[in-house]
């Protein structure tokens, strides 16, 4: 029975940047890991190495694209493609700065002035995962994207407000044609069913 297929996907946010250990918001910059960064993609195989992984995507900017070819390494797979939906909430104006009135002033209801916002960043990226649980039904695929897009697109997909997805940490969802979709894992505990958000 094809249609009820369950395809499980890990969420993994990039390791750190400079950007981010100086909380600088980092949208569509292409901003490099830094040398934490690349350990904390290293330390992601152990726990990842836990499941059978069918496929590996990315976005494409290279913070997600190093920490996917790190992880693949470590788990002796080979990245299937960069997937540009896949690429970080953009920002505007608002990108590289840090919190401060410079960037209170960008703000608006559900984002910044000159951004995309949060509707639109959710739906990119749930397109993106349900192309992916197409493509790959019933497989296992890791994801390996942008904090901010993960965050808005697993909230949209089980229908509650997320807190800020941690580096390189397991969200873990499961797809189901007609159940929809099912969060198990997120920053690496364990989510039972009865805790509101």
């Amino acid at each position: 029975m094809e249609g009820m297929t369950l395809t499980t996907f890990a969420l993994v946010r990039h390791g750190q940047t400079d950007w981010n250990a100086e909380r600088r918001l980092q949208g569509a910059t292409d901003i490099p890991l830094n040398d934490v960064g690349r350990g904390q993609a290293r330390d992601a195989v152990e726990v990842l190495s836990d499941y059978e992984w069918d496929a590996i995507v990315s976005s494409p900017l290279s913070r997600a694209a190093e920490t996917a070819d790190l992880i693949a390494d470590g788990l002796s797979l080979t990245v299937a493609r960069r997937v540009p939906e896949l690429t970080e909430r953009s920002f505007g104006p608002a990108e590289g700065l840090q919190a401060g009135p410079e960037l209170e002033a960008l703000r608006i209801p559900g984002g910044f002035r000159g951004a995309e916002s949060d509707h639109e960043a959710a739906s990119r990226g749930m397109t993106a995962l349900e192309e992916l649980a197409q493509e790959f039904a019933g497989q296992r695929v890791l994801v390996v994207a942008h904090g901010t897009l993960i965050r808005l697109t697993l909230g949209q997909a089980i229908g509650r407000t997320l807190d800020s997805v941690q580096n390189a940490e397991l969200n873990l969802v499961h797809h189901h044609p007609v159940d929809g979709w099912q969060l198990e894992f997120f920053n690496g505990e364990r989510v039972t069913a009865d805790v509101e958000a």
